[in-house]
């Protein structure tokens, strides 16, 4: 069995030109890879692809019920993934669940504007705090307009 291509490790192009550029190309490899997998995982599911190394790939899913199926079902899904050259390693997947972030951001844009009350309170209680940058936060909130 030949030495897998592992993606994720820094070498010495990474060490002289800093983390960023590292990182970048792991986000990229990560994105190549959900990219692969999401046709071929329990559907309706945005899977994502955390990392894949030594054989385990790593991804996390927003559903219980697809994260619970894809635990049951893997070994169908792994003979699936190995076809694939970018998995022919592929031993094991773990599976993880993921915060629903985008629903939170949906929540908060739907809040109601501050009142006109609720901002002279803020523009007051700014003009007492001791720290700048609570200050500043403070101030920044009361100007939100309706």
């Amino acid at each position: 069995m030949s030495e897998p291509k592992n993606v994720f490790q820094q070498t010495r192009k990474h060490i002289k030109t800093g983390n960023l550029s590292f990182l970048k190309t792991q986000v990229a490899q990560w994105q190549k890879l959900t990219k692969l997998i999401q046709p071929l995982l329990p559907q309706p599911e945005q899977w994502q692809v955390v990392c894949y190394q030594y054989g385990v790939l790593i991804v996390t899913g927003e559903n219980q019920a697809m994260i619970s199926q894809l635990g049951y079902l893997q070994k169908q899904y792994i003979s699936q993934l190995s076809k694939l050259d970018e998995f022919k390693d592929l031993q094991k997947i773990q599976v993880h669940l993921r915060n629903k972030s985008q629903a939170i951001q949906k929540n908060t844009a739907n809040l109601e504007p501050l009142s006109e009350q609720t901002q002279d309170m803020l523009t007051h209680a700014a003009s007492f705090v001791s720290d700048p940058k609570l200050s500043q936060a403070l101030l920044r909130l009361a100007s939100k307009k309706k």
